[in-house]
């Protein structure tokens, strides 16, 4: 059999619609004149926009802008959606409108055809519920998408990022005591410098994710003022007074987090400074996983002619041409992650910087970077944790003899010598190719028990 089709219209015309389908004329449409890539909208956003289409309707009716035969029909279907069951009625891809109307228009076509489908209408018949009237009471795109972005960042990176950024910290803590008594050569501008523990780097690492952890929290209490009853333009238009604050809590009865109501609509519509605030400790997240990444990268190179004093755990052959190769491949993944954050970091600073006039047209590009930039450092970091930091550990001969070996640990006899006695010494050792204990033995230039004293003290 073939397959059917309904005819729905709008103020431009009829459109021919799969009757199997719930969404109506202007996802269609959108699925015709927006079909750019295969990159659907997150179920993250799907989520937060079915939070939101249900809160509405319960201020809706608590305001008489809806009767409750309305009310109990949205917040139903609104209840599967937040559920997932209507992910697939979902369509559109993320490059559509700049505002993200078709995607709003997305949900109040699916309600309403759902309700029509419940009730024994046909859909398209927009009885008993009209997308516009009645789904989308006391609304608009420009309002509802901005709310539903903040509701989704904040619960993404809530439960999944900073769970997993607590883990990550926890890991680091446990191997900075592990590790703390082993001594090691500290190295600035990659070259030998005076001796660290090598616990030490592995707290400053430690450190590092608990200030990422403070920054992204203290973002994310920004993302908590909503512009939900701003409508088109911020003023509120064609919404009852006091909307904003009864769908915020409902909201906040849906969600558990204490969402409010922002103050100033205009600029939470027309700018998206609290989006790229976020971004922005994404970014910095990005940076601290890089440093540490490619730090645990060099100090593991080798084995035999690279710094050698990290042995990371044996996952997977390493190469297709040298049998026994094993490479830092989640050193490479979580360092490829932060440059991918850091460049959707850039490209959301470009799309919050075209809030021209009443409205910001870069929101879908904003959502899509952030959710994805929390999926990727949620999923390396625990990557990382789980394949590499679990079960690293130090190589000891190897710190060792690099310890031992090093010219640096001459600073330490500076406050003896001074500065350019030592600079002799060192420079002497380096050119013979021998230890400092042996330029020390033909140069005499501290007495030997005070030398293997301090040597003594400096490598134990």
């Amino acid at each position: 059999m073939g397959k059917k089709y309904r005819i729905e219209r709008d103020s431009l015309g009829e459109i021919k619609i799969l009757e199997e389908n719930l969404w109506g004329v202007t996802t269609e449409r959108a699925l015709k004149f927006f079909n750019i890539s295969k990159e659907k909208f997150p179920k993250e956003m799907i989520r937060a926009y079915g939070i939101i289409k249900k809160s509405c309707a319960l201020a809706n009716f608590k305001l008489n802008m809806l009767g409750n035969y309305e009310k109990e029909l949205i917040v139903k279907i609104c209840n599967e959606i937040i559920k997932g069951k209507f992910d697939k009625e979902f369509p559109l891809n993320i490059w559509i409108s700049g505002s993200g109307t078709q995607f709003n228009m997305n949900f109040n076509e699916v309600i309403s055809n759902y309700a029509s489908v419940l009730e024994g209408y046909p859909k398209g018949s927009k009885i008993p519920l009209h997308p516009n009237d009645h789904v989308n009471c006391s609304q608009s795109t420009n309002d509802t998408f901005p709310s539903a972005m903040s509701i989704a960042f904040y619960i993404k990176a809530k439960e999944e990022l900073l769970p997993e950024l607590l883990e990550l910290q926890l890991i680091l803590e446990k191997k900075a005591v592990e590790f703390f008594p082993i001594k090691k050569i500290g190295r600035t501008h990659m070259q030998d410098a005076v001796p660290i523990q090598l616990g030490e780097e592995f707290l400053n690492y430690s450190i590092l994710i608990k200030e990422n952890i403070f920054r992204i929290e203290k973002a994310l209490e920004e993302l908590l003022y909503l512009p939900i009853g701003g409508t088109a333009v911020g003023n509120g238009i064609n919404a009852p007074k006091n909307f904003s604050d009864y769908v915020i809590k409902e909201i906040i009865g849906q969600t558990g987090y204490f969402f409010k109501e922002s103050i100033n609509k205009f600029a939470y519509q027309g700018s998206h400074d609290n989006f790229l605030n976020f971004s922005g400790t994404l970014k910095t997240l990005s940076n601290s996983v890089y440093k540490i990444a490619n730090d645990i990268r060099l100090l593991s190179s080798g084995p035999r002619s690279g710094l050698n004093e990290l042995v990371l755990p044996e996952n997977e052959p390493g190469s297709s041409i040298m049998p026994g190769k094993i490479n830092p491949t989640q050193c490479e993944i979580l360092s490829m992650i932060a440059l991918q954050v850091i460049g959707n970091d850039f490209v959301v600073t470009l799309g919050g910087s075209g809030g021209f006039l009443e409205l910001n047209v870069y929101k879908p590009l904003i959502m899509r970077n952030t959710l994805e930039s929390i999926e990727l450092l949620k999923e390396g970091c625990k990557s990382f944790r789980k394949y590499l930091l679990k079960n690293i550990k130090p190589n000891l001969i190897s710190l060792e003899e690099n310890l031992k070996n090093s010219l640096m640990i001459g600073t330490y006899f500076v406050k003896y010598i001074g500065y350019d006695k030592v600079s002799k010494l060192i420079f002497y050792a380096q050119r013979e190719n021998i230890s400092l204990e042996e330029a020390n033995n033909r140069l005499k230039l501290i007495e030997k028990e005070l030398f293997n004293s301090i040597l003594y003290e400096v490598i134990l």
